[in-house]
């Protein structure tokens, strides 16, 4: 199964926006689509969940605990956190190479941190 993506109502959206802008064809969710905004951490797992996506979020304060604590009891399609620090421009380079050179099977109840 293809990689798809779900914004956190943290991540910057310029990171989406240039994804989309390089790769149309990746289905990254943002926050505003999904409702996430004022979301609960473990209700933002949940409905990425649900829908089969990996979470992208630069939260690495409560997302690791709270994703710990997530797949404990249930399935996760993964979460990826986005250091600050990295350049919009370096994201996006690796959610595309993410998106294109690995399956949404590989991401299951994993959690990664940006720059890999």
């Amino acid at each position: 199964m293809t990689v798809r993506y779900q914004a956190d109502a943290d991540l910057n959206q310029a990171i989406v926006t240039g994804v989309l802008r390089r790769e149309p064809k990746i289905d990254f969710q943002t926050a505003l689509a999904a409702g996430l905004e004022g979301v609960k951490d473990a209700d933002v797992l949940m409905i990425a969940a649900r829908q089969s996506r990996i979470l992208i979020s630069h939260d690495r304060k409560t997302i690791p605990s709270e994703f710990a604590e997530f797949i404990t009891s249930n399935h996760s399609s993964g979460v990826i956190i986005v250091s600050r620090k990295l350049s919009i421009e370096a994201t996006i380079e690796e959610l595309l190479l993410i998106w294109a050179a690995s399956s949404a099977e590989e991401w299951a109840n994993r959690i990664a941190k940006l720059p890999l």
